[in-house]
């Protein structure tokens, strides 16, 4: 039978004594799918992961893979795999032996698993290391052995617990890209535990947003990006974060820190909201138009700057593809085109939806 690795969670409910790990989580991954959970840590997004795997038992709700009930079952009746932050490899073994043990614990035979694991080795590019013990491995090694362990008996789902956060900065973005392109190439459903969000959007088809035990949104990256949920999504999702200020919403138009701008798409409204603009869009204004603000300091990535601004107390960031000839100390005003403006109510935080 073909093993598609459909994933679904019915209501599953987490406690840990009087703390409530997790408040009623309902996710449909389809098969094949690279799917993230994403969330600052204690979100709940790693003790899902483990419920997946089998190793933690809900309180309430179901675990379904393919349509099976499984929520009961041991992790090894449910022909999933799982990569561990920490690789947890077996030093005393070499790579080799590593990576064939999932096959000899289902008593595999020996010409089967040498083949298998051979195969593995080479997807993840370490054919040549598996005479090697772990302790002679880089950590960039030891976490393609771990993955390879976790392939070789091509299980229907692929557990990923922030698997990357142990590789420093350019080895992450390397891997992160091969993960992807393996992931795809075994046509495997995966499950991606990160903190990371710009990792998430990097290689999830989908992901769903963890805050405090709930998911607060789930969509593709860009649907998320775009249209965050609420304000905390908001000031989660993107590198720089979303710039938050109070302001005054009235008749298509945003009071905001002595500044009267334009918004779209909320004309006739009256609230107190929550004004949201991406770096990438927070622009210089016209004289006698604008935010009053000063450059604090500029931050010089090389190929890009981000200029951080102080305004009545509060910094903002400005993403852009040059310092546009500002200096530190200067005064500037600082606006947005209209359609930019993400509006979220004040009080509870939600996403105001638009007007015609």
């Amino acid at each position: 039978m073909t093993r598609l690795g459909r994933v679904r969670l019915e209501g599953v409910v987490k406690r840990h004594g009087t703390f409530t790990a997790l408040h009623g989580i309902d996710l449909d991954i389809a098969p094949g799918e690279f799917f993230a959970l994403l969330g600052p840590s204690g979100s709940g997004k790693t003790t899902t992961l483990r419920i997946l795997a089998g190793l933690e038992e809900v309180d309430e709700g179901r675990v379904l893979l393919d349509d099976a009930d499984v929520t009961h079952r041991e992790p090894g009746e449910r022909d999933v795999a799982m990569v561990f932050q920490s690789y947890a490899l077996y030093p005393h073994m070499t790579v080799e032996q590593n990576i064939a043990f999932p096959l000899k614990m289902i008593g595999t035979a020996a010409g089967d698993t040498a083949a298998a694991v051979r195969d593995a080795a080479a997807r993840v590019g370490i054919g040549h290391l598996l005479a090697r013990r772990p302790g002679q491995l880089s950590g960039g090694q030891q976490q393609r052995c771990a993955l390879a362990r976790a392939i070789v008996r091509k299980p229907r789902l692929f557990l990923l617990d922030e698997p990357l956060s142990n590789l420093d900065a350019k080895l992450r973005l390397e891997t992160r890209a091969e993960l992807r392109k393996l992931q795809r190439s075994l046509g495997i459903t995966a499950v991606y535990v990160t903190h990371d969000q710009e990792e998430a959007m990097t290689v999830a088809d989908r992901m769903a947003v963890f805050m405090e035990g709930r998911i607060v949104q789930i969509g593709t990256p860009k649907e998320i990006f775009l249209a965050p949920a609420n304000a905390t999504v908001a000031a989660f999702i993107g590198t720089p974060a979303m710039n938050l200020l109070p302001a005054q919403l009235a008749d298509g138009r945003v009071q905001v820190h002595g500044a009267s701008l334009p918004v779209a798409g909320h004309g006739g409204e009256r609230r107190a909201v929550t004004l949201g603009i991406r770096p990438g869009d927070l622009q210089l204004a016209g004289e006698g138009d604008g935010i009053d603000a000063r450059v604090e300091f500029i931050e010089d990535l090389g190929d890009n700057v981000i200029i951080n601004f102080e305004v009545q107390g509060q910094r903002l960031k400005s993403r852009r593809d040059r310092a546009q000839g500002l200096a530190e100390g200067q005064q500037v005003r600082l606006s947005f085109e209209p359609a930019a403006a993400h509006l979220f109510d004040s009080a509870s935080g939600e996403r105001l939806p638009t007007t015609a």
